[in-house]
């Protein structure tokens, strides 16, 4: 039977500057202007089903289908730079307000003060994380999603995700863990893209989320053939979600009602669902109103390498105490897949029924003022978030043998309960080993490093040559990237920040001569934009490291931690 099409849905056809037809299940068509205009012989073949090469089709829930043409590939080149440009245009001056507004924080301020730049700082994230979104979604629209595999390590990735959100999850008083369980090896995937998807499920959830925290994890499920299907899930302790919002949530625009008053374009799940798409795979959400979230992603991938087992607390047990479930359980599923077994205790009093000898992991209360002693003839480490390594001699002092960084990282925590077993100085073993896997508890600073800063934006090199300097290192300021190379070619540096985007010569092209020269002094790159296929120039053009603006001072002290060290000079070829 016919369907009669709608004025509105005409109208949106004729508004389409592509050739686009709607088809009911009679096959009767309307069409737009550009598609009448097609011969007889290309009207028939876009209305095949399947749709020919170049064209899209799209089935309705009516049982109509729309058949819309494909962006001709000049056309995409077009939007694809227009997007590029566009997101560099909006995103640096916002970055620049960002990031001077971080520096403001940082001064003396009163109360009222302190509140005023509060709010600024949300509003310019907010617009930040706006702009993110739908400059991101329209990259996606613009084109078929392309993607590029290569060996992934499971664990990294889901370490990566929690420790770039980490911040923003600690500043509201949020909890944000990761667990990948033994047994789980790398894969061929496109790791870029992967992360994105995490980022997205995983920032949901910290906006969402008031209260409690967010745990990451992975677990494989039952494949059909050789390769290996994973199951990434996000669980958060938020508000959940009714049964009808979660069958539109995925939806383009579409925000359940707590979504609305967290802010957003609605777009970040939408992202998530095209991607999986790309993937081959499957994403939703487990809910019940009241009871937090879980939402997943699901695909098969090509296994390229077993995990390590790496058993290293086979047959021990290490208590946990934390008042939050999180911590408690990302804790205990870490040591299960380091082979141990985990008990687990919400307060210090509860966890002295461990037997003496058994190492504790010590989650103290954010708001504890004091260190308390932990439980005698048990070896104690006290867990930290990055910002609180100022109390780690506190806590020294107060009888603990050591200290890890949260998020916790399942090596770093397998290496301190060994050293803290271990009948030689524990605490000594732990600060030896705090540089060989976790760079987050190293000593802030790289005081005396020369770092060259090539960024041609005023505000953004003074809030990088601040946040440098804080770090004690020398700056040198260049405009754009044959400055850098002149800068190179006269003095030694131990670190090079190079914008992407500066006049007369960018920071990629700058980077390749230099890399043409024998240059290898690490290259960090700093840039606006988002988008991975960044990330992917950056590396192909020899830099090293990415940092996104506007620059934040956990991740620069990381990288320069990572880049830097004061054994060593500038690496300038001979």
């Amino acid at each position: 039977m016919s369907q009669t099409v709608s004025p509105d849905a005409l109208r949106l056809l004729e508004a389409l500057d592509r050739p686009a037809a709607l088809v009911d299940g009679d096959g009767k068509v309307s069409a737009n202007a550009p598609f009448r205009g097609l011969s007889p012989q290309d009207r028939a073949a876009a209305l095949a089903d399947p749709a020919p090469a170049g064209w899209r089709n799209a089935p309705l829930e009516d049982g109509r289908r729309l058949v819309v043409a494909e962006p001709s590939a000049e056309r995409l080149m077009a939007q694809e730079r227009f997007l590029a440009t566009l997101s560099h245009e909006i995103r640096t001056p916002l970055n620049g307000v960002l990031g001077m507004t971080g520096l403001l924080e940082r001064t003396r301020l009163d109360a009222s003060q302190k509140d005023y730049v509060a709010a600024l700082r949300a509003s310019g994230e907010h617009l930040l994380g706006l702009v993110n979104d739908v400059l991101d979604f329209a990259k996606l629209d613009a084109g078929r999603v392309e993607l590029e595999t290569a060996p992934t390590d499971v664990e990294r990735l889901l370490q990566g995700v929690c420790e770039l959100l980490s911040p923003r999850a600690y500043a509201a008083g949020l909890e944000i863990a990761w667990a990948v369980p033994a047994g789980i090896p790398m894969v061929l995937a496109d790791d870029g893209r992967l992360r994105q998807i995490l980022f997205n499920l995983a920032g949901n959830a910290v906006k969402m989320t008031k209260a409690g925290g967010v745990l990451v994890e992975v677990a494989r499920r039952p494949s059909g053939g050789d390769g290996v299907r994973l199951r990434f899930s996000v669980r958060d302790t938020g508000p959940g979600l009714a049964r009808e919002a979660q069958a539109r949530v995925f939806e383009e625009f579409v925000q359940a009602e707590d979504g609305v008053r967290a802010g957003g374009a609605g777009l970040g799940l939408a992202i998530v669902k095209r991607l999986a798409r790309a993937f081959g795979g499957l994403v939703g959400v487990d809910s019940e109103p009241g009871q937090g979230a879980s939402f997943w992603f699901e695909a098969d991938f090509e296994p390229c390498r077993h995990a390590d087992p790496a058993l290293a607390l086979d047959g021990r047990t290490v208590g946990v105490v934390s008042r939050s479930a999180v911590v408690r359980e990302a804790a205990a599923r870490q040591i299960e897949a380091c082979g141990g077994r985990a008990e687990t205790f919400e307060t210090v009093v509860e966890a002295e029924a461990v037997p003496p000898g058994t190492v504790l992991l010590i989650d103290p209360p954010a708001t504890a003022r004091r260190a308390a002693a932990p439980p005698k003839a048990r070896p104690a480490l006290v867990l930290l978030a990055p910002e609180q390594r100022a109390r780690i001699a506190r806590y020294r002092a107060a009888g603990y043998a050591g200290y890890l960084i949260k998020p916790l990282r399942r090596t770093s925590l397998a290496a301190r309960v060994l050293a803290a077993l271990s009948e030689q100085d524990a605490a000594a073993a732990a600060r030896r080993a705090i540089a060989t896997d976790d760079e987050r508890a190293a000593p802030a600073g790289a005081c005396g490093a020369r770092v060259l800063l090539a960024e041609d934006n005023g505000v953004n090199a003074l809030l990088a040559r601040a946040l440098l300097t804080r770090e004690g290192c020398g700056v040198e300021r260049v405009t754009n990237g044959e400055e850098a190379l002149s800068a190179l070619a006269a003095a030694p540096f131990d670190l090079i920040l190079m914008d992407m985007r500066m006049p007369v010569m960018d920071g990629l092209e700058a980077t390749r001569r230099l890399r043409a020269q024998g240059v290898r002094t690490p290259v960090v790159a700093l840039t606006a934009n988002a988008f991975e296929e960044d990330r992917r120039a950056c590396l192909e053009a020899g830099m090293n490291d990415f940092l996104t603006k506007p620059i934040e001072p956990a991740a620069l002290r990381a990288a320069l931690a990572r880049w830097t060290s004061p054994a060593e000079g500038a690496k300038l070829a001979s």
